[in-house]
């Protein structure tokens, strides 16, 4: 029947008839509804009109229009919001066609867009679809300086340019080790060199900036793709992603962000609790290394607790799959935060990890990450508490469609 499903979707789409036009209006009743607005509604109503939320609220007082199709689940949520992934760039096959998630012919490549490389139709994205993962935040991986930019986008339509909500979501950078070249005569072969590198590039785009900025067209500079990129995270238009995990290194990231006066985003952050309160004071938000990671090398720090320990201090953070080099090349995010939940959070700190608060690091929140009229219709339907095992995705909504009905 999915497989019968699957084929007329795509049918409906090739003759332009979408499946918003199939389910334009939609019910959901859920014996418990989380909105992250307010306090949880039990036994409630959330009507789909479109692809907005019409109306949520208790089902004594909200009555399901005829017409409306019905979905029923035990527990309902806003679709949930992979923090940071290469889902969509890093393919399930594993292989050399579908891995273009890190270009290393050079450290620094902010001009590199995710958005021409992502691949809509990969199974993972379906897969995470499945589990209740409405929105990704995608692009090219850890590994270099500057390995390129990121992007927001559903996982529903298969049409790109339908989908994409932010095409150039921030920019993938990494500081540590991992950044490091293996060859003994190419640059950076220390963390000192690889801070002198950024902020060697940054003072050529401050040039290039106000060399842009001349009033005398003829004296302006030629178009630099490299230069233009760097030119937004000066701008303060598109911020900048570090992925760093050692303290010492999370400092100097810290110091480059002051001198620029850049939008820093911090991932990964395995010894965030050794410098919190730096961490709390620079107000940046932070994409929590996977609650899984194996905790080695950089890593070593890496721990089930840190979670707890940035919401105690009020930073802001957001759960992530990360990225993964083995197959099937992602994790599944709301698997991330059931164990934060384990491990010291509220079930509802643990779902504003995957919600809420990844659509506020994207600058999204007015639009995914709760239940609310107007909101975009994001939902996850679940027959149990979210974060146990033997609980399943029964059904996803994604801008008012439903992609996803039954059991996995």
């Amino acid at each position: 029947m999915k497989q019968i499903y699957r084929v007329l979707t795509l049918g409906l789409m090739g003759i332009g008839i979408g499946l918003t036009s199939l389910h334009a209006q939609v019910a959901v009743r859920g014996e418990k509804i989380y909105t992250l607005t307010g306090p949880v509604i039990s036994d409630g109503v959330v009507l789909i009109r479109g692809n907005q939320i019409e109306t949520v609220g208790a089902a004594s007082t909200t009555a399901i229009p005829a017409g409306y199709k019905v979905l029923t689940a035990r527990v309902v949520t806003p679709g949930l919001v992979d923090g940071h992934s290469t889902i969509g760039i890093s393919g399930l096959l594993n292989q050399k066609q579908d891995q273009d998630q890190l270009d290393k012919s050079g450290p620094l490549q902010p001009e590199l867009r995710a958005i021409d490389s992502y691949n809509s139709m990969d199974p993972l994205v379906e897969w995470v679809r499945n589990l209740g993962v409405t929105t990704v935040h995608t692009g090219h991986a850890p590994g270099s300086l500057i390995s390129g930019q990121t992007m927001a986008v559903k996982t529903w339509p298969q049409n790109l340019d339908q989908a994409v909500l932010v095409p150039e979501a921030a920019f993938a950078c990494t500081l540590g080790t991992e950044a490091l070249s293996t060859a003994k005569d190419k640059a950076p072969g220390t963390i000192a060199k690889s801070i002198a590198m950024l902020r060697g590039e940054l003072v050529k785009a401050v040039d290039y900036q106000k060399k842009l900025a001349k009033t005398d067209i003829d004296k302006r500079p030629a178009r630099d793709l490299h230069l233009e990129a760097l030119v937004r995270a000066l701008e303060g238009k598109e911020p900048m992603l570090f992925t760093v995990q050692r303290h010492q290194d999370i400092l100097a990231v810290l110091r480059l962000a002051k001198e620029f006066g850049l939008k820093v985003i911090l991932d990964g952050v395995a010894d965030a609790p050794l410098v919190i309160k730096e961490i709390q004071e620079s107000g940046f938000p932070v994409l929590l290394h996977p609650s899984m990671e194996r905790p080695f090398a950089e890593s070593e720090n890496a721990s089930v607790t840190t979670a707890t320990k940035l919401q105690a201090a009020g930073v802001l953070f957001a759960f992530q799959s990360g990225f993964e080099a083995y197959v099937p090349k992602t994790r599944v995010v709301l698997f991330e935060a059931a164990i934060g939940a384990a491990n010291g959070l509220t079930f509802e700190q643990a779902l504003a990890a995957v919600t809420v608060n990844p659509a506020k690091i994207l600058g999204l929140s007015d639009r995914i990450g709760t239940l609310a009229p107007g909101k975009d219709a994001d939902l996850a339907l679940f027959d149990g508490d979210p974060f146990e095992y033997t609980t399943h995705c029964v059904g996803t909504v994604v801008s008012g469609v439903v992609v996803h009905e039954g059991s996995n």
